[in-house]
């Protein structure tokens, strides 16, 4: 079964455009890794002085996606994750979920 984890990022109101902006200027090495399948950023809706953001990838399995985070691919696409220009558009750390497929379906 596939493995899918995201990352749900708090972003200030106002900060959306220079948030993916940061996101698609980012040294993607997804690519790179095996067992690794897909990527979307998500655009959540408006909260209370936020907007939400999911970042979301798929991989073939829990252990492919655990080898990324300890990969030296994992190290140089976070590089810049705790520079100001991140930290000043985002309103607390983001948060990690992690989930394990149990039923998919299709077209």
């Amino acid at each position: 079964m596939s493995y899918i984890a995201m990352n749900r990022f708090k972003v200030a109101l106002g900060s959306e455009e220079a948030f993916e902006d940061i996101w698609r200027a980012r040294e993607g090495r997804l690519k790179e890794m095996p067992g690794y399948q897909e990527f979307r950023m998500l655009k959540g809706p408006e909260k209370e002085g936020y907007r939400l953001y999911s970042s979301h990838t798929m991989w073939a399995s829990e252990d492919d996606f655990v080898a990324w985070t300890k990969s030296e691919q994992f190290r140089a696409a976070h590089r810049n994750a705790g520079k100001s220009e991140t930290q000043s558009v985002i309103v607390g750390p983001p948060v990690f979920e992690g989930f394990q497929t149990v039923l998919h379906e299709s077209a």
